[in-house]
């Protein structure tokens, strides 16, 4: 089967197309005919060797999520079948089918593409588990979700607005409507406005950003408030003279917060953004890595099998 897999650390000409065995599935586990997938910030930090060995062997496959149909399932499994419609956070992506543990996988929701159903999973469940893992979000809170543009940030808006939440947004002025049409209360132009200076008594941030951004991040927040990174830990000496609860987390793939994420979207309160499209091709995964590395996208980068 085509996969797109790196030797070697480094830009993404280092992305090559390569013909490499179809992947065996174990008892516990269902092979998806990848229809589409999605290219994240960590797919880049990955090529670019910032995760080190710890990324795995080469050649590497990148990425971390999948849509499409299940072509095979294993012994064990008995919530799927052949045919079924499925998207999932995989361990790798970047190739036609791909090896699930069933217990990561999902039904495709109807009111989905695959194309769209391919940009929720890792980006979804990094909003939900920071918003409601460790942020503690509750129908009544003000939430600062910082780059409401990007692929987590579209999908933490809606979330937090089905949570209940009163939200503010920080993003460029050309994204301003796109936020209100998510639902954001409060946009905040960062190329007129200084959040730190306009915001006050928040419950929880999502800091999509780090460095400064992140430490004036406690100005707004109120004590016993959540200071919330997918990006750098947060300062403890200073949350602990404010009274501020921190927390810094990688995304784990868990199957019953998809489902979750899933019913959402069947009862239309969450719906992806999609910037740009892409081949699963050497030249469509390097274009989309290239667009990813830009810092422009609004909403996710998705890439399709042909």
């Amino acid at each position: 089967m085509k996969a797109i897999v790196i030797d070697e650390f480094g830009g993404p000409d280092k992305l090559q197309e390569r013909n490499v065995p179809e992947p065996k599935i174990d008892a516990n586990q269902i092979l998806i005919k990848l229809y589409a997938t999605s290219v994240n910030p960590v797919d880049t930090k990955i090529r670019e060797g910032a995760m080190g060995a710890a990324a795995g062997p080469f050649p590497l496959v990148l990425g971390g999520d999948v849509a499409g149909i299940v072509k095979e399932v294993g012994d064990n499994v008995s919530r799927f079948k052949p045919r079924d419609a499925v998207f999932a956070r995989p361990r790798v992506f970047g190739a036609q089918y791909v090896a699930v543990d069933a217990d990561v996988v999902v039904k495709k929701p109807d009111n989905l593409s695959y194309e769209e159903a391919a940009s929720i999973p890792l980006a979804g469940l990094t909003a939900w588990q920071a918003l409601v893992d460790h942020g503690k979000v509750k129908a009544g809170d003000k939430v600062l979700i910082h780059a409401g543009a990007g692929g987590v940030g579209t999908l933490a808006i809606q979330i937090a607005k089905a949570l209940g939440a009163e939200v503010a947004s920080t993003a460029s002025g050309k994204n301003a409507e796109l936020l209100k049409s998510l639902g954001v209360d409060h946009v905040i132009d960062y190329t007129q406005e200084d959040f730190s200076e306009v915001l006050s008594d928040y419950d929880m941030v999502l800091d999509t950003m780090g460095g400064d951004i992140q430490h004036k991040s406690f100005k707004v927040l109120k004590p016993g408030g959540h200071l919330v990174s997918i990006l750098e830990k947060p300062d403890e000496n200073l949350a602990k003279d404010l009274g501020i609860h921190t927390a810094h987390f990688m995304m784990e793939p868990k199957g019953e917060q998809l489902e979750k994420l899933a019913e959402l979207i069947k009862q239309g309160k969450l719906k992806p953004v999609i910037d740009s499209t892409y081949w699963l091709s050497e030249e469509g995964v390097r274009d989309a890595h290239t667009k990813s590395e830009s810092h422009h996208a609004v909403g996710k980068i998705v890439i399709r099998e042909k």
